[in-house]
């Protein structure tokens, strides 16, 4: 028997606050899958169904917002999120050096979070500095002319 989530009293309070805000209760849902998200750092299965009801729209409705965008996590992710810019311009100037790298350091590849849910590991298009790539972006703060040698040492400030 799979026993139904219900949302804390603090969520339940946040979502229908924010839904205020709108003409339209669905409009609200990108903002309430990102206070979601930042307070358990994914979104959960049993998190879309009562989210839906509240936000009155169907669950698949609500799957299809957190599916179509890339920010949004729908599985457990690391504490910081690593991305590596694989655009062409980084491409050029040798990101795959930076991932092999990355990959090695993590012992993990593309897609995949450490064992010790410290680290996601994610390729991104484009991180907007191409003038300075390779390039990463560790949660919010990039990182430009990129080396292997320099990749321990960025990591080491994000170890707990």
């Amino acid at each position: 028997m799979k026993i139904p989530f219900l949302l804390n009293k603090e969520d339940q309070e946040y979502i229908n606050q924010e839904k205020k805000h709108y003409e339209n209760p669905k409009a609200a849902s990108i903002e309430i899958l990102k206070f979601i998200q930042n307070k358990y750092h994914w979104i959960p299965n049993h998190f879309i169904n009562p989210i839906a009801k509240i936000l009155h729209m169907s669950c698949s409705e609500l799957e299809e917002i957190t599916t179509f965008y890339s920010q949004i996590f729908r599985k457990p992710i690391g504490k910081n999120i690593i991305r590596y810019c694989d655009s062409i311009v980084c491409y050029i100037n040798n990101y795959k050096i930076i991932q092999k790298k990355l990959e090695k350091l993590l012992q993990i590849h593309p897609g995949q979070t450490t064992q010790n849910k410290q680290f996601t590991l994610l390729p991104t298009c484009c991180l907007g500095k191409c003038d300075k790539s390779p390039v990463i972006m560790i949660n919010n703060h990039t990182y430009t002319n990129v080396t292997p040698k320099k990749l321990p040492i960025l990591l080491d400030q994000y170890k707990l």
